[in-house]
């Protein structure tokens, strides 16, 4: 009964964050911190050990995603629903779920760059973002409140990598 709770709890979330995402490029704190406690307590339901899972796999997914952040390479309500996934897989599914995030978010970036005939641009922002990351450097002077910065709805490549690390 908890697995189809959780199913079904995470499986809205995804939902309403892509919808909103698509809508307002926003993913607000009540729907995230909301997630976030939902799959918590859907996970104490069956005892301790599985909400120690829940917590480890929440701040997984928010300590990969805040150098992102604070590089504003990622939104602060994207790394806030990385951090509620990583609360409903734990980390055993997380691995997936952010590798197939990234994949559909490379993608989503790669065809609008390509739409909007920015690809290189793009490409040479990307290698200095990673590389300020890799290196512990102070992030780019370009980041997504850049006027003309390209961005994407990354909600949707989020909740891509969610449900795939449910299935996995």
């Amino acid at each position: 009964m908890t697995y189809l709770l959780s199913t079904v709890a995470l499986i809205a979330l995804v939902i309403v964050a892509v919808v909103w995402d698509l809508r307002t490029r926003r993913i607000p704190n009540a729907l995230t911190v909301s997630g976030f406690f939902v799959a918590l307590v859907l996970r104490a339901l069956p005892g301790g050990e599985a909400l120690l899972v829940g917590v480890l796999g929440g701040v997984i997914g928010l300590a990969i995603s805040f150098p992102l952040v604070l590089l504003g390479g990622l939104g602060g309500g994207d790394a806030k629903l990385l951090a509620a996934v990583g609360a409903f897989l734990g980390p055993g599914g997380l691995p997936v779920a952010l590798l197939v995030t990234a994949l559909v978010g490379g993608a989503m970036a790669f065809a609008l760059a390509v739409q909007r005939r920015a690809l290189g641009e793009t490409l040479r922002h990307a290698r200095v973002l990673v590389g300020s990351v890799a290196m512990r450097a102070p992030a780019p002077a370009r980041d997504l409140k850049t006027p003309g910065a390209l961005t994407i709805p990354y909600g949707v490549a989020i909740g891509a990598g969610a449900i795939a690390g449910w299935l996995a």
